[in-house]
């Protein structure tokens, strides 16, 4: 975390990485936003997959090892695994060790048929997968809309490990936000009640609080903006004041007015994500939209 700080600030343009966004404020602060009226991602996803969780089911097929990237507390995997037709594994992946022993504990308590394998890593590279018995097909299975938080060819990168996870018979279930009218997407990352505000600027107290910075959070304000050339939401911190932060030694300025990047957020076209995730050797066999098209479920299929 401090390599990624002290790299991302000393950029041109200052970032600071989205994954540390999750402490246990921070992880608090996204489940008050998947609750809020303006934020529809969620609800919507979650609307898709009790509509047609019997659907892709069927895709997926009988005796499917099912791994999920990023599993945190292993709520939308549960969903999954009702309705699959006797699945033989479950392969949470997560790079927070508390939170997967937790969630795989307690996997395994609820599905003792289950072979319940728990792989602490960091998802994004390439990783080791354990042997896996009995399977007839790996799904590897990747809810919500965080493929959307990674520029194009990190994005491809990411597909690209899958694809090997998945290996050269399985399947891909994914969760991709679609283009949309502009005063939506920025309601959605600019509610009226400031939640996704605090949940922003919580990235700077954790960093003050466990690399010993003293960022003065009160003289940011966070913003949310749509680019429609780049059809992405983009999330940033916003210097009120001329200012300087010191953390782990080092110094660094900001201007008035000056933003740290925080969170890209890219919304996709079915055409343009479908020839993304060609390029990673993966082939759209069936999309799932919700009646106004804001959200897609689709599940590919390994060429």
């Amino acid at each position: 975390m401090r390599a990624d700080v002290l790299e991302g600030l000393s950029r041109e343009q200052k970032a600071l990485s989205p994954k540390y966004f999750y402490d246990e404020r921070g992880s608090q602060l996204f489940e008050e936003i998947t609750r809020l009226p303006e934020y529809y991602l969620t609800r919507t996803e979650d609307s898709i997959m009790r509509a047609f969780l019997p659907e892709m089911a069927e895709w997926i097929g009988p005796r499917a090892a099912v791994i999920e990237f990023g599993s945190g507390t292993g709520e939308k995997i549960r969903r999954l695994l009702k309705y699959l037709d006797v699945p033989v594994a479950c392969v949470p992946v997560e790079i927070s060790r508390g939170h997967l022993l937790a969630s795989a504990h307690s996997l395994a308590a609820d599905h003792p048929q289950l072979d319940v394998i728990a792989v602490c890593a960091d998802f994004t590279r390439p990783f080791s997968l354990p042997p896996i018995r009995g399977a007839r097909r790996k799904l590897v299975f990747f809810p919500g809309s965080t493929i959307g938080n990674f520029a194009p060819q990190e994005a491809l990168n990411l597909l690209t490990v899958m694809r090997q996870v998945a290996g050269d018979d399985g399947g891909l279930l994914i969760g991709a936000d679609l283009v949309k009218a502009t005063a939506t997407l920025e309601a959605a990352y600019n509610d009226a009640q400031g939640v996704t505000a605090r949940f922003n600027l919580n990235l700077l107290q954790r960093i003050n609080r466990e690399l010993d910075a003293d960022f003065k959070v009160h003289a940011f304000r966070h913003r949310a903006i749509y680019s429609r050339q780049e059809a992405r939401i983009e999330m940033y911190l916003v210097s009120q004041r001329e200012q300087a932060v010191h953390i782990s030694g080092q110094r660094f300025t900001f201007g008035k007015g000056e933003r740290i990047l925080t969170e890209y957020s890219h919304k996709y076209e079915l055409q343009s994500f479908a020839e993304m995730v060609a390029c990673a050797g993966f082939r759209v066999q069936q999309v799932w939209m919700d009646p106004k098209k804001l959200f897609s479920v689709q599940y590919l299929q390994a060429r």
